[in-house]
């Protein structure tokens, strides 16, 4: 096995817990200067705020949502060199509420990208196999569009800024290349041949509104996996309290799962909020609800992640389910990781 050429994944990828303060606050702790930011309140019912610098501090896109971008002045108001800085929004920073915010690295507000028919502004990360994509549909049948990354994606999330499609989202171990599901919403895949194809270099879009409406503004969210920090695969419940093993070559920071084929939540868990197996504490990015726990869930292993109980939400009989992984350590490399 090859080590991996990211020693400390949390360098890429951070979870960061904060309480709110109903004023301003500046969130510190992160260990880089995020790029994109996932906020959501796990002691109410606010919503999932989305922000990247790419598109700018204040401009928020609601994951559970497919309302178009707005632009909040009290909400996530700067990106900083240890971590970003929060108003007076309830969604970010409602007082006593306790506050998740999930944390990637790409590569600063981006540069010029003309590698596809549309041009892009581009923040990538070939290192941890992450990018930002802002681009201007065009609304031609298979336009391309520069993602910037140094191999095809496994997985790519697609929203609309300024009409309310919902959240295109295509992974690799959907039936096809035309196959997606959608980010704020549990319908199961289905081929709507929206997102057409995606090769090293480009992405391949329809006429379709959530992806290339004429003059309209579009951001793009680009994975693909890498040895040892990230993975992004799929697994087929078993059903049972003894729960499908998933290898993933790391002990897991952040896992997000999805099934694929029947209507399902979408749900998360990370190393932060649970810090000890099992891993129960959940959230749902299609749903404004609050963390739910409870002592099901899953255990987070030197080498993967294993589901503990027959929950049909995350281990049903048969079901087929994606996921995306992060890294807390890799398995292999100069610090490997151990059991928790």
């Amino acid at each position: 096995m090859a080590y991996t050429t990211i020693k400390k994944p949390s360098d890429y990828f951070n979870t960061k817990l904060y309480t709110g303060n109903g004023g301003t606050q500046s969130i510190t702790g992160v260990g880089f200067q995020p790029n994109m930011t996932w906020v959501k309140s796990r002691s109410s019912g606010a919503w999932h705020n989305l922000f990247d610098a790419v598109r700018g501090a204040t401009k928020r896109l609601q994951v559970n949502s497919n309302s178009a971008e707005g632009t909040i002045a009290t909400s996530l108001t700067g990106f900083d060199s240890d971590g970003f800085t929060v108003g007076s929004s309830g969604d970010v920073n409602g007082s006593g509420n306790s506050t998740v915010a999930w944390n990637w690295l790409a590569n600063g507000a981006g540069v010029a990208n003309t590698d596809g028919s549309i041009s892009s502004t581009v923040s990538a990360n070939t290192t941890s196999g992450f990018s930002i994509v802002s681009y201007t549909g065009n609304g031609t049948d298979n336009a391309t569009v520069g993602h910037g990354l140094s191999q095809k994606p496994d997985m790519v999330i697609i929203k609309a800024r300024e009409n309310t499609s919902s959240w295109l989202t295509w992974h690799k171990d959907l039936s096809g290349a035309g196959y997606a599901v959608f980010l704020d919403a549990t319908d199961a895949q289905s081929n709507y041949n929206i997102l057409k194809n995606q090769s090293s270099s480009v992405l391949t879009l329809s006429t379709n509104s959530a992806v290339n409406a004429n003059n309209q503004g579009f951001i793009s969210y680009n994975f693909h996996s890498v040895q040892g920090y990230s993975k992004f695969g799929s697994y087929t419940g078993n059903g049972n309290a003894d729960g499908t093993f998933v290898y993933t070559g790391f002990k897991p920071a952040f896992v997000m799962i999805k099934q694929t084929n029947t209507t399902r939540n979408w749900i998360t868990w990370d190393n932060k909020r649970s810090t000890f197996n099992v891993v129960d504490e959940r959230l749902t990015p299609n749903l404004s609800n609050g963390e739910s726990a409870g002592g099901i869930g899953l255990d987070f292993l030197s080498n993967g992640f294993k589901w503990v109980d027959d929950t049909a939400d995350w281990n049903q009989s048969g079901g087929t389910f994606i996921y995306m992984a992060f890294a807390e350590q890799p398995l292999v490399g100069d610090n490997p990781a151990t059991a928790r």
